[in-house]
């Protein structure tokens, strides 16, 4: 157990410095968004495919039906989180993009309260206060800047809700599906949709430059495979909520890259309303009353 929880925490420490990559190499690409999506998702389902076949695919095969179409429903989530942020980063700012991104652990909490009947602690209360604050500002600069940036942070809230869901789901389903079958179907169904999607409102996805195929490539295996991959291992021996809290190392990694490889300087209201913003999720993160959670 407790080398599982070492691994773990290794896991998560390298999957945040690997998904920080994510917005750079998105933002060096000049293809649709939808169109970077499915690339990604598709190459990574490929690279899954040979050791799936050679170790796993007993598994695969005594997946149980109710598992597999909870599954299929994750994949769609996924597919959801890509299409609005990749498209959110097209729009705004790398660091405007990543803090609405990873805020999903707030609207978790505040679901957890409504729904689940999870009750906050004062300091609970502060946080989502702070980060909705934070939130307000951050949106409010972007306006001041423009349709497109104020569009691409809406994009951007509705792929954190999103990616909520998924690392919530992907708890509840790794509870009984190992990992490497689990992230083959999610990400095969994320890669299904996507193309239907991508068919549908004719993006071009081909032909395209060299540089672009390689952009995709390095998406596939830095941010996905030693990023969200790793996430989902951990999600088995650590609580969701701790990976999704983890995932706060997103934006200030992102950030500073996007300072070093971009020349991007946050705009002013940005950094004020990150201030907010992570340290807001993180006071309600630990503010959530709750039953101890195995794992």
């Amino acid at each position: 157990m407790q080398r599982h929880q070492n691994l773990s925490n290794m896991a998560i420490i390298t999957a945040v410095v690997a998904v920080s990559f994510s917005a750079i190499f998105i933002r060096w690409s000049d293809a649709h968004p939808l169109v970077i999506a499915t690339y990604r998702m598709g190459i990574t389902t490929l690279i899954l495919l040979p050791a799936v076949l050679l170790f796993n695919f007993d598994d695969i095969k005594k997946i149980e039906k109710e598992d597999f179409i909870f599954m299929v429903a994750i994949g769609m989530i996924l597919a959801l989180h890509f299409g609005t942020w990749i498209t959110s980063l097209k729009e705004t700012s790398v660091a405007s993009s990543v803090i609405l991104v990873t805020s999903h652990p707030l609207f978790v909490a505040i679901v957890s309260h409504y729904v689940f009947r999870e009750k906050l602690k004062t300091v609970g209360y502060l946080g989502i206060g702070v980060a909705f604050c934070g939130i307000i500002i951050l949106a409010v600069g972007d306006l001041g800047l423009g349709g497109s940036n104020f569009r691409g942070d809406i994009l951007a809230l509705i792929g954190s809700i999103a990616a909520g869901t998924y690392i919530l789901g992907g708890r509840k389903a790794r509870r009984t599906v190992p990992l490497l079958p689990y992230v083959f179907i999610v990400y095969g169904i994320c890669t299904l949709f996507l193309l239907v999607t991508c068919l549908f409102i004719s993006a071009p996805l081909h032909p395209l430059p060299a540089k672009e195929y390689s952009l995709f490539i390095l998406m596939a295996l830095v941010p996905t495979i030693l990023g969200h991959t790793l996430y989902n291992y951990a999600l088995k021996h650590v609580k969701a909520q701790i990976v999704s809290v983890s995932l706060l190392g997103e934006p200030i990694g992102s950030s500073i890259l996007a300072l070093v490889l971009l020349s991007e300087v946050p705009p002013q209201f940005t950094i004020i309303g990150g201030a907010l913003i992570l340290p807001g999720i993180y006071l309600a993160y630990i503010g959530r009353k709750r039953e101890k959670e195995p794992g």
